[in-house]
């Protein structure tokens, strides 16, 4: 009830109700953006100050563009539909959604702890699920719904406190060298590798990435994995490296730093007879990769 309660809450004064509205669509609205929106705003602290602050006004316009709408045409807002039954199945509907993204980070987290952590958690999940419905069992009972609740609470600590141990990932490097170790294309990053390859002539193409960003996913299964971009890369013979910034490894944090990004998805070319490498934009096609490996 506490979320509702607080949700639910208005301003005296209207325009500062309207202005706490708006806090609270971006307060719940940004946790759901920042994979798809992450490397736009990574590119923003690149640009110059007018370029930034124009991404972020768009950011903005677009997140306020339907109440904009409705307050300029009232008779749209009176179009919508009004209030009823199909709140309830909507409300269902959006569940599955919420259902893909636990699918999802289940997979990040298989990418970090491997696959028995995964299961271990979707026993907490599950019990935890449990839980919440032996508490909303009815009774007439008080002493039986004090029982029910007391179940469910000491049935979810005990299972927490089993699956805790587990979820202690391993360090940095222990983890980068696990999760592409089955990779025969990909070598694990360490700046100590990048630098004997650049001495003894040979270039390295670095891909920045993270298990929880999207656009890392996307360009890892299409730019990076072409035919045609594996096949230049080995005909150039450029030496690929994968930095994993999942777990926020410091080593790769000053790296970024040094490239002047703070996030990722970043793509590197360092070239032997360059001292600075080539940073690719972070949206990657397969034209933009092999016009970076013309330049060796």
């Amino acid at each position: 009830m506490m979320p509702q309660s607080i949700a639910s809450l208005r301003a005296h004064n209207p325009l500062v109700d309207d202005v706490l509205s708006g806090v609270l669509a971006v307060a719940v609205a940004s946790p759901c953006t920042a994979p798809l929106m992450g490397a736009a705003i990574g590119a923003t602290l690149t640009l110059p100050a007018p370029l930034a602050l124009a991404t972020f006004a768009a950011l903005g316009f677009g997140m306020a563009a339907p109440y904009v709408v409705a307050c300029f045409w009232p008779a749209l807002g009176r179009r919508l539909p009004r209030p009823g039954p199909w709140m309830v199945r909507l409300k269902t509907l959006m569940a599955f959604p919420m259902f893909g993204t636990v699918i999802w980070l289940l997979w990040v987290l298989g990418e970090q702890v491997g696959n028995d952590v995964v299961a271990q958690v979707m026993v907490l999940l599950l019990v935890l699920s449990f839980c919440v419905w032996l508490v909303s069992v009815p009774t007439a009972r008080r002493r039986t719904a004090m029982l029910l609740k007391f179940t469910a609470v000491a049935s979810a600590a005990i299972v927490a406190v089993w699956a805790w141990p587990q979820l202690q990932v391993r360090s940095g490097d222990d983890l980068h060298t696990v999760m592409i170790q089955n990779d025969e294309v990909w070598q694990a990053w360490s700046p100590t590798a990048v630098q004997q390859a650049r001495l003894a002539g040979t270039a390295v193409f670095v891909d920045f990435t993270a298990a929880w960003c999207i656009t890392c996913q996307f360009n890892k299964r299409t730019t990076l994995n072409d035919p045609n971009v594996l096949a230049a890369f080995k005909e150039k013979k450029v030496l690929l490296m994968r930095a994993d910034w999942t777990r926020r490894d410091e080593r790769i944090t000053r790296e970024l730093a040094s490239l002047g990004r703070n996030g990722v998805p970043v793509y590197a070319l360092y070239r032997p007879t360059v001292q600075d490498p080539l940073v690719l934009p972070e949206v990657l096609n397969k034209t933009m990769v092999l016009d970076a490996l013309k330049s060796l």
